[in-house]
């Protein structure tokens, strides 16, 4: 255990005008309050630097689970990618939806000669329903279709019209399985249907080539787009880190000029509190004296805190020391009087349980011996 000798001489107190005083106290106070709003904010902005490294750190765990091929082909991709200048997300969207134009453009030459084909004609009017008595045809067909509500929503320019081809697609093939569907097989309209489907289709397969082409392409374009954002928001989430970092330190020396300005500012340490604080000191457990012995060794680099046995002169210490070791000392007897006390507490209800559990016991036992 280490052991603490002190010696003290008589101190001077200092004094200053009562209203400068509280004056310094409020300026002081103030620029406390300041810190504590600055150290909130930091914390806040350190939480969501950490937030979003968990997150990055999540994607790459999940990432890390497939094969080692697919990750080199990523990779690949990646140093391929980042040789190239990103992209202007809005000039990459025009020209997406340019080269969408161009094949529904073709699609729509396709979709003409369906349309100008001699058995085209039942289907590019809606059905005539009422007309014909076809009072069943809405619980037989889900969704019906014909070719001029086809044409009305490809030229459609309010938004509502067909985004890809493959929703075009769907329709048209939706137009002859409807009637193939609620028409008999040996009906004219189903043969009709039956036929301008399978021409329709392999009509499609020709340009489907370039449907895929082009769907792969979006989506690798989407996969850069999304791995440039990525990239952003790391650069900027690391400078984020960096200035925060940078402020956290400068705060870190505000705070200690002002502790330094404060502690100047106070009266010198008393003989007689200088002798409390030696008779606290040598009531704290082991674990705070030796903290109590870092706090004089960081203003006193040539005291040796971790000797067996220490002598400290409190009248060669520092008044910052000195009132430091003061607030610590407190602090530590106040925390080891309410452990006592929590256990001292502890201890009598304890008790108290034991004597009860005995009273009702003794009570049980005299029935028994009156029975």
């Amino acid at each position: 255990m280490v052991m603490v000798i002190l010696g003290t001489m008589d101190g001077v107190i200092a004094g200053a005008n009562a209203m400068d005083e509280i004056k310094e106290v409020e300026m002081f106070k103030h620029q406390f309050d300041d810190m504590v709003t600055k150290v909130d904010e930091l914390e806040q902005r350190v939480n969501e630097i950490s937030q979003f490294y968990s997150s990055i750190s999540k994607k790459q765990a999940n990432n890390s689970k497939g094969s080692s091929v697919v990750k080199e082909r990523e990779k690949e991709k990646q140093i391929a990618n980042s040789k190239k200048l990103p992209q202007d997300p809005a000039r990459r969207e025009a020209a997406s939806a340019k080269r969408m134009q161009e094949l529904m453009r073709q699609f729509s030459t396709i979709l003409r000669q369906i349309a100008q084909h001699k058995w085209a004609w039942p289907f590019m009017q809606p059905v005539d329903v009422e007309g014909l008595g076809l009072h069943d045809y809405y619980e037989v067909i889900e969704k019906p279709m014909d070719f001029s509500t086809i044409r009305n929503q490809m030229e459609a320019t309010d938004g509502t019209g067909y985004k890809n081809v493959r929703e075009i697609f769907a329709d048209v093939r939706l137009v002859f399985k409807n009637a193939m569907t609620y028409n008999d097989e040996k009906s004219d309209v189903y043969v009709m249907a039956k036929t301008l489907l399978s021409k329709f289709e392999d009509k499609w397969l020709q340009l489907l080539p370039k449907v895929i082409e082009e769907e792969t392409r979006r989506k690798e374009e989407e996969a850069e787009a999304q791995a440039d954002m990525q990239l952003a928001q790391e650069a900027a989430t690391a400078k984020l880190a960096r200035d925060t970092s940078i402020e956290f330190c400068d705060l870190d020396s505000r705070l200690e000029e002002l502790r330094e300005t404060i502690v100047q500012k106070c009266r010198k340490m008393t003989t007689e509190e200088k002798r409390k604080l030696g008779s606290g000191l040598s009531l704290l457990s082991p674990e705070d004296l030796n903290k109590a012995l870092e706090i004089i060794a960081q203003r006193n680099p040539n005291f040796q805190a971790t000797a067996e046995e220490v002598y400290l002169d409190m009248d060669a210490q520092s008044e910052s020391t000195l009132w430091r070791l003061k607030f610590f000392v407190r602090s530590a007897l106040e925390a080891q009087a309410n452990t006592t006390a929590t256990k001292g507490q502890d201890n009598s209800k304890r008790k108290r349980e034991i004597c009860d559990a005995l009273a009702k016991t003794a009570k049980k036992r005299s029935k028994r011996l009156s029975t």
